[in-house]
Parts: structure tokens; C-alpha cells; sequence
């Protein structure tokens, strides 16, 4: 971890094959400051805040989002998401009616402990099961910031549930996804943008830069049954980007 200067750890949860941790440190991401973060085992940070500025949204991916909520739906009200972290989004949208489905409750916990989560909106279980009985069109947005750790789980990537999400929202509803990937020849990325392309008329792909077009980096992929808009400086340093094409992907057939 050498990104991090005075790393202290608070708390460690292991949960199945997935470790969850909660560290705090003088720096991140190149930032002298007082953070807190969550972490899983394959060191993806989860969630951060500023111990100075509690109020202030850290990381880019989440300010991101916000900005495509706000610009692309201004009086948006229900929101349901897979994955909650520390609960950035819907915390700091608290005034809003947010589903949050998270399958790990020791997420849930730690969120509440040492980021100061009190929202009462968090369903424990998996995502897809969650979102199935939810009526249909009654949201604004659905997000996706959901990881294991082999990343985003499979079954929230197919042409079945893209097709669940979008009975699931309004007319002018927009899934949001918050993946990791490359700009180039990555084909699980390709595939999961082609297979979204498939169920809606409007979709964009954004990406953080990155030194190399074969490094990982956050990406954001969105579709919509309307056409999308954003500023280009307000989306926390994310660029869009064109992704090539790949295969679509649909549900594993058991048997």
C-alpha cells in the first residue's frame, strides 16, 4: 500500500473469502489530510471520508454519479442501489428514497461504527432477489457499485437483468454502473456495455485517465430510455469514451 503515508488500521472483518477493513491515514490518493477509509482484500478502496471535512465527497467515482443524477433527472426521488460501501451517495442525498441491497451485512455494520451511516434503508441479501420485488417504474435511477473479489458479480451484467433494471425504472430512468476496466481489449468491459446497448436507446461510457490504455482504472457506463447530458467539468475528472464491441452476455442456464 504504498499509496498511503501513517496507515493505521481500525477495524478487520472477514466475511466468507472477503476481508473487509477499515484503516485510517495522513494521505490518500496523493492528498495530505486526516482519512478514513474501507477497503476489501483485493484492495479496492470501498468508501472514504475526510476526518477535517466529513461533509466533503472524496473519491471521483461518486461525485461522478451525482453529477449524472442531478443533471440528467433534477427532481429525482427514488433510487435503488446494489452495493452499499459507506453509504456516500445516499447519505449525502438523505432527503431522497434510496433501496440500498448489500449482500454483506458486516459492510453494513462497519458503515454505521466508523462513517457514521444512519439511514434506516439497507436490505441484506443479493441485489438481483432485492431489486425483483421492487414495483416496476417506481425508480429514478438505478446504481450498480456492487464488488466481490473477482469483481462485479456476473449476474449483475447480463442481458437479463439489464432487461429487470429497466422494468424497474421510469420513463426516464438510467441504470448507472461504477466498473473497473480498460479503455482497450478488455472483453469483460466490452461485453457488459454491448449487452447494455441491447436494452436501452442511450448509453454512455466514461472512464478516469490512466499512464497506459492497458492499465485498470473506474469507468462508469450508463444507459437510459432517455438521452443523457453531463458537464464535462463536473464529472470529478472522468472523460467519455468510445468502447469496442463484444459479445452479449445472458444468464447461466443451471443443468
Amino acid at each position: 500500500m504504498k499509496e498511503f503515508d501513517d496507515l493505521y488500521q481500525l477495524a478487520k472483518e472477514l466475511s466468507g473469502s472477503q476481508e473487509i477493513t477499515v484503516y485510517e491515514a495522513n494521505q490518500l490518493f496523493g492528498e495530505i489530510g486526516k482519512y478514513r477509509f474501507l477497503q476489501f482484500s483485493n484492495h479496492a478502496i470501498q468508501g472514504a471520508i475526510d476526518l477535517k471535512e466529513p461533509n466533503r465527497v472524496v473519491m471521483e467515482y461518486p461525485r461522478a454519479i451525482m453529477h449524472l443524477m442531478e443533471n440528467n433527472v433534477p427532481s429525482f426521488e427514488d433510487v435503488f442501489m446494489i452495493g452499499h460501501g459507506i453509504g456516500t451517495i445516499a447519505g449525502h442525498y438523505s432527503d431522497k428514497r434510496f433501496v440500498i441491497a448489500e449482500i454483506n451485512e458486516k459492510v453494513v455494520e462497519l458503515s454505521r461504527t466508523y462513517f457514521s451511516y444512519s439511514e434506516d434503508n439497507v436490505v441484506i441479501g443479493d441485489g438481483r432477489l432485492i431489486l425483483e420485488n421492487q414495483a416496476s417504474g417506481g425508480f429514478d435511477y438505478i446504481i450498480l457499485d456492487a464488488f466481490t473479489k473477482e469483481g462485479t458479480p456476473y449476474h449483475l451484467t447480463t442481458l437479463e437483468f439489464f432487461e429487470l433494471t429497466k422494468a424497474k425504472l421510469n420513463a426516464s430512468g438510467s441504470i448507472i454502473m461504477n466498473l473497473f476496466g480498460k479503455v482497450k481489449n478488455d472483453k469483460l468491459i466490452n461485453s457488459i456495455y454491448s449487452t447494455l446497448k441491447e436494452i436501452y436507446p442511450y448509453t454512455k461510457a466514461f472512464s478516469l485517465p490512466a499512464e497506459d490504455l492497458a492499465d485498470t482504472r473506474n469507468m462508469i457506463i450508463v444507459g437510459s430510455n432517455k438521452t443523457l447530458s453531463f458537464q464535462s467539468r463536473e464529472m470529478a475528472g472522468f472523460l467519455e469514451i468510445e468502447l469496442e464491441e463484444g459479445h452479449r452476455m445472458a444468464d447461466k442456464r443451471k443443468g
